[in-house]
């Protein structure tokens, strides 16, 4: 067999080297004749049973990915503003701590998240949330409730 024979059965498959079928001609019970055969039909309709599936489960992906993008913004966000607001030239440390929180949460677009600071004697408390409604990119099509989304942390005040 040649290379080009073989480049031709490679694109072409087997078939390629047999002779062609005739179609086959068949009557529906409306007594028209059809002409073809029905693996197209079926396979469209094995596609759309399966495409609402396929969907789901890819829209499902997209949006666990990007909820887990926000609650590592938000942990990232809430240790970022509690190591500003720790250390020693840090003369309004809550102010500091708040412009550090919404410097990290811009790139994710959100708007509606809550920062909490609290100072605690030699301890810095920095909790961020957000309602999962204001993150869900789907609009609780999952059927999930309305529930915030944290991070927070703590660290001790720089010598004290």
């Amino acid at each position: 067999m040649k290379l080009t024979e073989w480049i031709h059965l490679a694109i072409r498959g087997r078939r390629s080297r047999q002779t062609s079928r005739p179609r086959v001609r068949r009557r529906d019970q409306g007594g028209s004749v059809r002409e073809g055969s029905r693996a197209r039909g079926a396979a469209i309709v094995e596609f759309a049973v399966v495409l609402p599936l396929l969907l789901t489960i890819l829209f499902g992906i997209i949006e666990y990915g990007w909820v887990f993008m926000v609650r590592q913004t938000l942990q990232t966000s809430a240790r970022e503003g509690a190591r500003i607001a720790i250390l020693q030239t840090s003369t309004d440390p809550y102010t500091a701590a708040l412009s550090r929180i919404a410097d990290i949460m811009q790139p994710t677009g959100l708007t509606t998240y809550s920062p909490t600071v609290i100072l605690d004697g030699t301890t810095i408390k920095v909790e961020v949330s957000v309602p999962y409604n204001d993150v869900s990119l789907l609009g609780g099509f999952f059927g999930t409730q309305s529930y915030p989304l944290k991070g927070a942390c703590s660290m001790r005040k720089e010598g004290m």
